[in-house]
């Protein structure tokens, strides 16, 4: 194992994209605290361009499903927790709950410039919420469920097929002094 690598999920291999200020990982999971101001965001409506949220991801190619499993303590706007599939910094996706006023579904896609879609999730803030994101050729779906309910598409978007990617759990603060995250039964299935 590499010595930049984080042995975390019952596997070997991770590797830390803007490591948080606080973090400690094992077989069952990962506990993050996201730093303060951090964010994933290209131009649209906002004008600025951030990269330095924090990704606990690994490489992967061709088609995948990962799911994961989490919990956070969210206080303040736009702090946000969930999963990236990347392949730079200008082309990926983020999907996860996020803080604005009420606790939403979030999924931001970027090409170059970010769009953002929310659902409201009210139940997010008593209940573990699980995310899936699968990649098949051009396209990621993102899925959600809280508690025992079935998983339910929010989104289908484009992603550049045949690029590898770096995929995982991230966590970002834009607004706040930052938060804890906890990420558990963290799953890939390779196609």
């Amino acid at each position: 194992m590499r010595a930049d690598t984080v042995k975390a999920f019952g596997g070997d291999g991770w590797r830390w994209l803007n490591p948080p200020p606080e973090w400690s990982a094992d077989d069952l999971g990962v506990r993050l605290v996201a730093g303060a101001g951090t964010d994933f965001w290209r131009g649209t409506h906002y004008g600025y361009e951030r990269d330095d949220g924090h990704v606990l991801g690994r490489p992967l190619r061709g088609d995948f499903r990962m799911t994961a499993t989490f919990r956070a303590d969210y206080r303040e706007r736009y702090d946000q927790a969930g999963l990236m599939v990347r392949i730079d910094q200008r082309n990926w996706i983020k999907a996860g709950v996020e803080l604005d006023g009420q606790l939403l579904l979030s999924t931001v896609v970027t090409r170059d410039v970010s769009d953002w879609s929310v659902l409201p999730l009210p139940d997010a803030a008593d209940t573990p919420v699980t995310l899936e994101l699968e990649r098949t050729g051009d396209t990621v779906m993102v899925r959600y469920r809280t508690g025992a309910r079935p998983a339910t598409l929010v989104r289908l978007a484009y992603l550049p097929p045949g690029e590898e990617v770096f995929a995982g759990p991230m966590c970002a603060a834009p607004d706040g002094s930052g938060f804890e995250a906890r990420f558990t039964a963290l799953r890939f299935a390779q196609a």
